[in-house]
C-alpha cells in the first residue's frame, strides 16, 4: 500500500468527514472555521495511515508537513496574536484564508521548482564528464617560463601572423570519388558466380562512396530477382547468395 497523500487522506473528525484536500477547500472558502477543526487528529489520522502504508513517499510526506505546518501557525495565530497585531485582537477569517493560500502557492511553487530541477537532473544522465590532467609541459611551469608566454613580443607575432594572408591550399592530393552503379553491379555479378560471397569480400579496401554504391546494386540485384541474403545477428557478416526467382515489382496504375 503506498504511503497517503495529503489529496487521499481521508478525515472523521468533529465538525468535517472527508478528504484533507476539501478540508482545505472549505477553509479557504471560509465555510469552515479553522478554530474548530482539531489538527491533532488530523496528524494522528496520518500517522495511522502512514504506519500502514509502505514504502515511504517522501515528496507526499513533506507536502503534508508544510500544509499541516501552515495550519498550525495560522491557528496558534487566530488564538493568540503577535504583538505586530496593534488594532486587531485576532486575525479575522479572511486574512487567515488569504495567509494559507499564500503559503499554498509558495509550496506549489517550490515543489514546481523541485520537479523542474529532477527533470533536469535526469536529462543530464546520459552525459559523463571527464576531468583530464593537463599536458605534462604545463604541469610544473615556472614563473619565467610563464610570464615569457604572455610578452608583448609573442602577442605581436601572433597578431601579426592573423594579418598575413595565408598561402593557397594545395588540393591537388584531392579528388572526387567517381564509382559508376554499372561497374559494382559487374562485381557482384562476377561474384555471384560462385555462388555466394560475402558482402566484406565483396567492399575489401573500399572507400566509404564505393561501400553506399555497392549497397545500392546489391538492392538493385534483389529486386531483379539475382540475388538474396542474410545476416544471423544484428552487425554480423552478411552472406549473398544467387537467387533465381523473378520479382514482380508493382507498376502504380496498373492492376496485378
Amino acid at each position: 500500500m503506498p504511503a497517503p497523500s495529503p489529496d487521499r487522506l481521508e478525515l472523521d473528525l468533529d465538525v468535517f468527514a472527508g478528504p484533507f484536500d476539501l478540508l482545505l477547500s472549505l477553509i479557504l472558502r471560509e465555510e469552515v472555521d479553522l478554530l474548530e477543526i482539531e489538527l491533532a487528529e488530523v496528524v494522528l489520522t496520518y500517522l495511522d495511515q502512514l504506519e500502514a502504508s509502505e514504502p515511504l513517499d517522501l515528496e507526499s510526506t513533506t507536502e503534508f508537513l508544510v500544509l499541516i505546518a501552515a495550519l498550525l501557525e495560522l491557528k496558534s495565530r487566530l488564538m493568540l496574536p503577535g504583538e505586530e497585531v496593534d488594532e486587531l485582537d485576532e486575525l479575522s477569517q479572511g486574512e487567515a484564508a488569504e495567509e494559507l493560500l499564500a503559503r499554498l502557492l509558495a509550496h506549489l511553487r517550490h515543489r514546481g521548482a523541485s520537479a523542474w530541477l529532477s527533470e533536469r537532473e535526469q536529462d543530464t544522465q546520459g552525459w559523463l564528464y571527464r576531468i583530464a590532467a593537463p599536458p605534462p609541459s604545463l604541469r610544473r611551469a615556472s614563473e619565467t617560463g610563464a610570464r615569457a608566454v604572455f610578452a608583448p613580443e609573442r602577442l605581436g607575432e601572433a597578431l601579426g601572423g592573423l594579418l598575413r594572408t595565408p598561402a593557397p591550399i594545395d588540393l591537388g592530393h584531392m579528388a572526387d570519388p567517381r564509382v559508376a552503379l554499372s561497374e559494382r553491379l559487374a562485381v557482384l555479378r562476377g561474384l555471384l558466380r560462385r555462388g555466394r560471397f560475402s558482402f566484406d569480400e565483396a567492399v575489401r579496401g573500399a572507400d566509404r562512396m564505393t561501400v553506399a554504391v555497392t549497397v545500392f546494386a546489391l538492392l538493385e540485384l534483389y529486386k531483379g530477382g539475382e540475388a538474396r541474403w542474410e545476416q544471423n545477428e544484428p552487425f554480423g557478416p552478411i552472406t549473398v547468395m544467387a537467387d533465381g526467382r523473378p520479382r514482380l515489382l508493382a507498376v502504380p496504375g496498373v492492376a496485378s
